[in-house]
């Protein structure tokens, strides 16, 4: 082996005393079970891991057909140490009846900052969307609107295989909505994100990374599924990825086409300040297709084992038509019917959206504790073309027909470079430093056209253009120490942020420039075998994206539009949280958050009168948050594995603009139950349930919800294909019903969504499955740079 230093040495055999040769053999922290390095067991079964003296140290070893052996916690003297030999057990061991039981690998994963949710390996993702991927992740909530919570609160930064989505609220959901469970590897909800994360999304990052194949030679896949709720549901692709010693070329396509419904019924009622009262009852019936293709090709080269670059492209391209009919009565203060109309709302919306990606991956030593240097450079493009066609038809009383139609153009650009640098230092310490700029542009475009009694002309009153400019420039650095029984990382974000917007007329531009720094702290501790604890100390921020400072309308129904607030600044909040582990996996932790100007999106009665009503974005004055969570994952039997999340959280507001400030009632718990099954003959099972109590977040009161999903799943023909069945929303449990409430008008509304969909998937992979040659043929800085560079 010829490593220096002390080393950790000992043999890995089977349960027969056999040597296993080509084990996976991995050197862990005692304190979280991280690796810290790995290697493979030669032919006599032998191993040789060199590290620190003092540390307190784990091993691991598997293989194929084995199931997984750990060694007893050690500390590594300097002399070195031997351990005795692992004896690895046959996966197959467990039998039911002469039928043998192979153990399925959990679908969460805990780490100290962050859970991974494996895709892939879930039955219930067959067919699904990333956004019903992320209803069902532990302590994420999506509201009516679209817009992402966790653990009780808003403002989340989601990125994309490295980049971040520029969206927030409906803009984000429709994007998610479009790319299909099948394209996702894993999905990571990171809590509290360390300083090389943008220090946007002051409730912590969702980070989704796209499947790759890590196999060598030339491999692919297809699959196919299809759904069916009350409407039918299809989604099929492949890829293709080709990898050889230096070079490796992929690419993948998924088609989807769904069909779904959103009704919502809505009552409101008006009481303004020294006038009459009045009320509003409408009952909406949506019907829409969507139609999306996702896309991505790239090509990573080793210009040596030390040096790997790489260029890729990916898209999504998606049309969503949609037809809403629409019930409206108007009442006055006694209840007596004053008038009563029905509308069409058709909306076609096209979002061709585009990204570009090189990078550059060097490690500046033949080991994999060398120094490593980074480099992306982004350019994205998300493209919304929106035609609205609304056209009311007046009952009682008898009036001329009213059409309104309108043509919204965005064109939103987002171009990043970065530049990461990471090195090992002496007494077992880490610096990680870079530095990253990145520059947004929207250009907003929408012009709307009025006719009554059949003569059409341009409302100028609502007709515009927006422009949006920002430019964030960023530098970090991070200094780590991995102790024997304290790990300890502290870093500093420093971001310079400039925005500027301006409209047509300049009523609504305005410029701003700020720079703040964002400290970060995580300590963990071992207190021993069974006891650890962690502290974690941030400060974070949102920044209102141009969608949210936007002030063109976007028409939902007659009665209700959607407008940004050029106003609107950005919040920023101080977070802490104290984690207790229990034997390594039980974990306890308390939360508490402040929030200066929290953004919150509040309905209110439009100042154009005539029961109209806009949503927009507003700013409060403090938001105060707390959080109990809990995670137990248990091992139930040798075949039945449950992963068990709880959060109890409590948000309460202070100050509020005109509508008066929000009314702090209650707490709220939402729960995640997730069983998997290993099954006889290659079945598998999963059966999974979320729980959201009814809670008062802001001005919305919202009543429980929950779902129960359902899953099995066959592999077939030397696990070249896969089966799968799911059914989700068993129960029908998702509809939301929902109050909002303000001093002089209030909102209630039940929302029901095509959620109850059987599923039936085909997966068929094809090509080499020499996933570990292609490992052990990779020099150790190589396989770093491969990780790195997330393949």
């Amino acid at each position: 082996m010829g490593q220096a230093g002390p080393a950790v040495r000992g043999t890995v055999a089977d349960s027969a005393g056999v040597p296993v040769a080509s084990a996976t053999v991995t050197l862990h922290r005692a304190a979280d079970s991280v690796a810290v390095k790995a290697e493979f067991t030669g032919a006599q079964g032998t191993y040789q891991l060199a590290a620190a003296p003092g540390g307190r140290y784990l091993v691991s070893a598997v293989q194929v057909g084995y199931q997984r052996r750990w060694s007893p916690a050690f500390e590594l003297p300097a002399a070195g140490l031997a351990l005795a030999t692992l004896l690895l057990a046959r996966s197959t061991s467990t039998a039911l009846k002469e039928v043998s039981v192979t153990a399925a690998r959990s679908l969460y994963e805990h780490r100290p900052d962050r859970t991974v949710l494996h895709v892939e390996d879930s039955p219930l993702a067959a067919g699904a969307t990333t956004l019903d991927l992320l209803g069902r992740a532990p302590g994420v909530t999506v509201a009516a609107n679209g817009n992402l919570g966790l653990r009780g609160r808003q403002g989340l930064l989601v990125v994309l295989d490295g980049k971040r989505l520029a969206l927030t609220g409906d803009e984000l959901a429709d994007l998610l909505r479009a790319l299909p469970a099948e394209q996702v590897g894993t999905i990571e909800v990171i809590t509290n994100p360390p300083a090389s994360y943008d220090a946007q999304g002051g409730a912590g990052v969702i980070a989704i990374h796209l499947r790759k194949d890590q196999r060598l030679g030339t491999n692919g896949s297809v699959n196919a599924a299809y759904g069916r709720g009350e409407f039918g549901k299809f989604v099929g692709g492949g890829a293709l990825n080709h990898r050889a010693q230096k070079l490796n070329t992929f690419g993948n396509y998924t088609y989807a086409d769904r069909h779904n419904f959103t009704r919502v019924d809505i009552e409101r009622r008006f009481a303004p300040a020294g006038g009459p009262g009045s009320s509003s009852a409408q009952n909406n019936d949506l019907t829409n297709h969507l139609q999306s293709h996702t896309f991505k090709a790239g090509i990573d080269y080793n210009l040596s084992a030390r040096t790997l670059v790489g260029v890729a492209a990916s898209g999504l391209v998606s049309h969503l038509a949609s037809t809403n009919q629409n019930q409206t009565a108007l009442y006055d203060g006694a209840g007596a019917l004053t008038r009563r109309y029905h509308a069409t709302v058709g909306q076609d919306v096209r979002r061709p959206n585009t990204a570009l990606n090189a990078n550059l991956r060097h490690a500046f030593a033949d080991s994999a504790g060398a120094a490593t240097l980074s480099a992306d450079a982004d350019y994205a493009r998300y493209d919304t073309r929106r035609r609205t066609d609304l056209a009311t038809a007046y009952d009682q009383p008898s009036a001329p027909a009213a059409v309104l139609t309108g043509d919204q153009r965005n064109n939103l650009s987002l171009a990043s470079f970065k530049a990461d640098y990471a090195r090992p230092l002496p007494h077992r310490m880490r610096l990680e430093a870079g530095a990253k700029a990145t520059r947004v542009r929207s250009d907003n475009d929408v012009a709307f056209d009025r006719t009554e009694n059949g003569m059409k002309a341009r409302d100028a009153a609502i007709s515009s253009t927006f422009r949006y400019d920002e430019n964030v420039n960023a530098a970090y650095g991070i200094l780590s120490r991995a102790g024997a029984r304290t790990a300890l990382q502290a870093g500093l974000r420093a971001e310079q942020t400039n925005t500027l917007g301006h409209s047509n007329g300049g009523t609504d531009d305005f410029e701003r420039h700020y720079f703040q720094l964002f400290p970060s702290l995580s300590v963990e501790h071992t207190l021993s075998d069974r006891h650890a604890l962690g502290l974690s100390l941030n400060r974070r921020i949102e920044r209102p994206n141009y969608s949210q400072v936007n002030p063109l309308r976007v028409y939902i129904d007659p009665t209700s539009y959607g407008a940004g607030n050029p106003g609107l600044l950005p919040a920023t909040s101080y977070n802490a949280e104290l984690t207790h582990t229990f034997r390594q996996k039980f974990i306890t932790s308390l939360g508490y958050s402040r929030t200066d100007w929290p953004i919150l999106l509040q309905v209110q009665p439009a100042p154009d009168g005539n029961l109209l009503v806009v949503s927009r974005n507003v700013n409060l004055a403090v938001q105060h948050n707390y959080a109990l969570t809990l995670t137990a994952p248990l091992t139930l039997a040798p075949w039945w594995t449950f992963y068990g999340n709880a959060v109890l959280y409590y948000a309460r507001f202070v100050g509020g603009p005109a509508g008066g400030p929000p009314v702090n009632r209650r707490p709220a718990l939402t729960f995640t139950g997730s069983n998997t099954f290993a099954l006889p003959g290659g079945w598998s099972g999963e059966l999974n349930a979320n729980l959201e109590t009814g809670e008062t977040f802001g001005y919305e009161r919202l009543k429980y919800r929950g779902q129960v999903g359902a899953g099995l799943q066959k592999t077939l023909w030397a696990k070249q294909a896969t089966l799968r069945l799911n059914i989700a929303d068993v129960f029908y449990t998702m509809p939301i019903r929902a109050t909002q409430t303000y001093a002089t008008f209030s909102e209630t509304f039940y929302q029901r969504l095509d959620t109850r969909v059987g599923t039936l998937a085909f997966t068929y992979r094809f090509g080499s499955a020499k996933v570990a040659g292609a490992r052990k043929r990779a020099a150790g800085a190589e396989e770093e740079l491969r990780r790195a560079a997330g393949q």
